[in-house]
């Protein structure tokens, strides 16, 4: 379980999957998530050679809580992780809640990431031309109303959830985020595979070891400023997005990419979890390594 010291002082845990000498590319997980996420069937890492580091957010796994972070505080974080594994250049993903993170990295560190993608991200909430909520589904409706109203309002919400979410891991797992936020039946499908309902049981039980903070200043994050504009950014950048992810709705995908400069545009296959073809997934760290 490896760790370094931020600049300024706080703990951040990391993982790295992939030969060491690969490309460089940085995973940005999502919102609840940990390190430990991963693509469960074989070793596409390898396969295409790249290095991805994926680590602990604040607040989730072995990384120190950070209160009152911003989108964008991420930048800096992911620079520190880049100098402290020798990385001057490295791509960014980030999927889901993860998603604006890797926009704030493609935004904030111009010089040092080479390709973002943002995968299933939402779009800003006061997003001009888009109804932020049309399409959600309930839970996470509930979440961003909660977190408009404050820390005590929405750590009340979602602190429950999360004893019940843990319980669930020892079930059927496409219905493992309860029935407020029901998949679609692509993503329960994939969850339907014992290797991706494993992989994702593993994940949330690390990012909940040190409770709600992770999951209560992201949401906190998301309805501020992120802290950067969207359309600064200079880097290459794809935007996917699935036609029928209930958690996220196509809408917020098509949105960022009209609005991030020179996006390329993707629609994914099914909803939130995408596709379960480890081709696939080795066919996106190409795009992201330069290798496509």
């Amino acid at each position: 379980m490896p760790t370094f010291a931020a600049p300024d002082g706080r703990t951040l845990g990391y993982e790295l999957y992939g030969p060491r000498d690969g490309v460089p590319i940085v995973g940005i997980h999502g919102t609840p998530g940990s390190r430990l996420g991963r693509f469960p069937i074989g070793d596409p890492y390898a396969e295409v050679g790249v290095c991805m580091v994926q680590y602990d957010r604040p607040g989730f796994g072995l990384s120190t809580r950070q209160p009152g972070r911003s989108v964008a505080n991420c930048a800096t974080d992911v620079a520190a992780l880049a100098d402290e594994l020798g990385w001057e250049r490295f791509a960014v993903v980030g999927g889901s809640g993860g998603g604006p993170h890797a926009l704030a990295c493609g935004a904030l560190l111009p010089d040092r990431v080479t390709r973002a993608t943002c995968d299933v991200g939402i779009a800003p909430i006061d997003a001009e031309d888009l109804d932020f909520f049309d399409g959600m589904v309930e839970g996470n409706v509930i979440e961003f109303t909660k977190a408009q109203q404050g820390e005590a309002e929405f750590r009340a919400f979602v602190e429950p959830q999360i004893p019940e979410l843990l319980s669930r891991l020892t079930g059927d797992m496409r219905d493992v985020l309860g029935p407020d936020y029901p998949l679609s039946e692509a993503d329960r499908e994939v969850l339907a595979r014992p290797e991706f309902g494993e992989e994702l049981a593993k994940d949330m039980r690390e990012a909940f070891r040190q409770g709600a903070d992770g999951w209560v200043d992201d949401g906190l994050a998301f309805v501020k400023g992120w802290g950067f504009s969207i359309d600064s950014i200079k880097v290459p950048v794809k935007v996917r997005y699935g036609p029928d992810d209930t958690l996220v709705p196509a809408a917020h995908g098509r949105w960022l990419a009209k609005h991030v400069p020179g996006a390329i545009e993707e629609l994914k296959p099914g909803g939130h979890l995408g596709s379960a073809d480890p081709a696939l997934f080795a066919a996106q760290l190409r795009w992201l390594a330069g290798k496509d």
